[in-house]
């Protein structure tokens, strides 16, 4: 029996593990670096051990201080969480060796499933349905090119260590294949210590079906259903449901009858996911459903099933990593209505996803929904880590009754001063083609602007702030041609803004400043002359890091002639190739990016001069 649990992760997971192992009785140990000292999850465990600086390479990816963690507590059990070291066969072994409880399927298990080509031909050999392309040894530039070639544009070149949408690069024509290769090698080499990579059919009409399975070591393994991960921004999961929209009876029975056998092809120990991706230019088929890899380990998207089932996942972790047989047998599970998630992320959509730093002053999620997160007000969001900060989950006895509710808790959520996507998946939730149930990979991409938040409050919101400021009583509803009106110059977000208010309102007291929220997003509404009239200055061409980060390409030289949308620079941050580009056609005026440099947010890259 597990008594004490050493958790090796860090915000809403080690949250979520915490929670269902006190539910069961067992300790709980948090390991955290520098940058988390005073994180949610370390106060929600029973002890907590630092094992590091923030950097994860010097914290929560050392395999040593993990174990060492362990010993000093006397946990008896380990459990990765997901991400980090999750899927690290190498710390498996190190775990078990240490003779310690790992809670996760075996090592074998991890290593047959860990590389996408093994997997593939493994998987070729259990008779499961694999998507057509090349897991060649010969990775040199000139065959991956011609088997690119051979199998027809588009293409998705993958990294056979990568996971998490991380090394993943799709190419539509044979002039761009040399340079996502290289973007793509690289990304790989960074995030996962291995740059091969493998060459996949790119499907046109994709969808992402996934299956939760799980397995004991009683020689039992069962699914618990599908799950539809189609909505996804630059290859990353931002929506997911169960079970899947238009999935019938006979086609959800070969897909998941698929996965188990794909699990017991590895004798699979604990909790996996199988995932598919199928072609659903006509409808949800068995025959043009593709087995792509599995992940050996539990999912962020894991609640939904959790919802549906009525099962802890967590809970059967634990009692399998015991010795335990499956909590249920196959005939015992069933679907109960539908079940949507959201993942909220700290980045800033109107300035294309960066992600977004700083302390949380104000944060507060909307009601009706289950919420795992790591983080609450005052929190900092870090540039360290994954930009996810909460996941919203709903679940209802339709999927319009899940998809409603969580509409209504994201419209009421506010995060603030760091920027969050919660507006744009308000946008993406009530999208027509999602509203009714026709979701692929590729609807984020093709919708654009049209799923991009608004820059600003509605103009009944502004007056009803603005009044709150001045003291004039609540507005909304007000008549533009009512009664005379005067125009007051307030400050949203940083930006001059004028708004008409009654004749007789007073004006803004003090220098006091309040937030507006509308539809997920927040702003700032404060009196002009609290930033002494000064309004924000036009851009002169100067191409800022966002975020701090580090240079990793200059495309460009100085003098050199430039187009309008341009790559001049890539910065790796947060663990994502951010492309900074020119705003407009001109010529290379100075150049301070120098690749390999630290740089921090704020520092000029790149200053182009306008063409006149």
């Amino acid at each position: 029996m597990i008594r004490t649990l050493l958790i090796a992760n860090r915000g809403e997971i080690a949250c979520r593990i915490v929670r269902t192992a006190r539910a069961m009785g067992i300790r709980t140990v948090a390991v955290h670096s520098d940058a988390d000292a005073g994180a949610m999850h370390v106060r929600a465990a029973d002890m907590a051990v630092a094992i590091g600086p923030a950097p994860a390479r010097d914290s929560y990816l050392v395999g040593e201080r993990i174990l060492a963690a362990a010993r000093d507590t006397g946990a008896d059990a380990i459990h990765p969480g997901y991400g980090f070291l999750s899927e690290n066969a190498d710390f498996a072994q190190a775990v078990i060796d240490a003779g310690l409880t790992w809670v996760g399927p075996d090592p074998a298990s991890i290593r047959a499933m860990g590389l996408k080509d093994a997997a593939k031909q493994r998987m070729i050999d259990a008779g499961v349905p694999v998507t057509p392309g090349y897991l060649g040894e010969d990775q040199s530039p000139e065959r991956l090119r011609d088997e690119a070639d051979r199998i027809g544009y588009p293409v998705l070149i993958k990294a056979v260590a990568g996971g998490g949408g991380k090394g993943m690069r799709r190419v539509d024509a044979a002039a761009d294949f040399a340079e996502a290769l290289q973007s793509c090698r690289r990304e790989a080499a960074s995030s996962f210590g291995d740059d091969r990579v493998l060459i996949e059919k790119y499907v046109l009409s994709p969808r992402h079906i996934e299956v939760q399975v799980f397995g004991d070591r009683h020689g039992n393994a069962v699914h618990l259903f599908e799950r539809d991960c189609s909505l996804q921004r630059r290859h990353q999961k931002v929506i997911e449901e169960a079970p899947a929209p238009g999935m019938d009876a006979a086609t959800r029975a070969a897909v998941c009858e698929a996965a188990v056998r794909a699990a017991r092809a590895v004798d699979y120990v604990g909790a996996g996911t199988i995932e598919f991706i199928a072609d659903a230019s006509e409808g949800l088929r068995a025959d043009r459903i593709w087995f792509m890899e599995m992940n050996t380990r539990l999912q962020v998207e894991h609640p939904v099933t959790e919802a549906i089932t009525g099962q802890d996942l967590v809970e059967w972790q634990l009692r399998v990593a015991q010795g335990e047989p499956l909590p249920r047998r196959q005939e015992e599970l069933e679907i109960a209505g539908h079940a949507i998630e959201a993942r909220l992320y700290a980045e800033d959509p109107a300035k294309g996803f960066l992600p977004s730093i700083g302390t949380l002053e104000a944060f507060a999620l909307g009601e009706g929904v289950r919420v795992d997160t790591g983080v609450e007000q005052g929190s900092a969001v870090t540039p360290f880590y994954d930009p996810m900060i909460a996941k919203l989950i709903a679940h209802g006895a339709t999927r319009e009754d899940a998809r409603r509710r969580l509409v209504d808790a994201l419209e009421d959520s506010v995060v603030w001063p760091v920027r969050c996507n919660a507006g744009f998946l308000v946008q993406a939730l009530e999208h027509e083609d999602f509203v009714a149930g026709i979701v692929d990979n590729g609807l984020i991409a093709r919708e654009g602007d049209a799923l991009m938040p608004p820059e600003r409050p509605s103009e009944e919101a502004l007056v009803d702030a603005a009044a709150a400021l001045t003291g004039a009583g609540a507005l909304s509803g007000f008549r533009l041609n009512a009664a005379p009106r005067r125009e007051a110059r307030f400050l949203l977000a940083g930006q001059p803004v004028t708004i008409r208010l009654p004749a007789d309102a007073a004006e803004p007291a003090g220098v006091d400043a309040l937030l507006v929220s509308e539809s997920g997003q927040t702003w700032e509404l404060a009196p002009w002359r609290a930033a002494g009239g000064a309004g924000a200055a036009a851009g002169d061409g100067a191409i800022l890091a966002p975020m701090p980060g580090r240079v990793i390409a200059v495309a460009v030289t100085a003098g050199e002639q430039v187009a309008k949308g341009q790559r001049l620079v890539t910065l790796e941050a947060m663990k994502m190739e951010q492309n900074l580009v020119a705003p407009f056609d001109g010529t290379v005026a100075e150049l301070a990016a120098e690749e390999g440099r630290q740089v921090v947010e704020g520092h000029m890259l790149v200053r182009v001069r306008a063409t006149e």
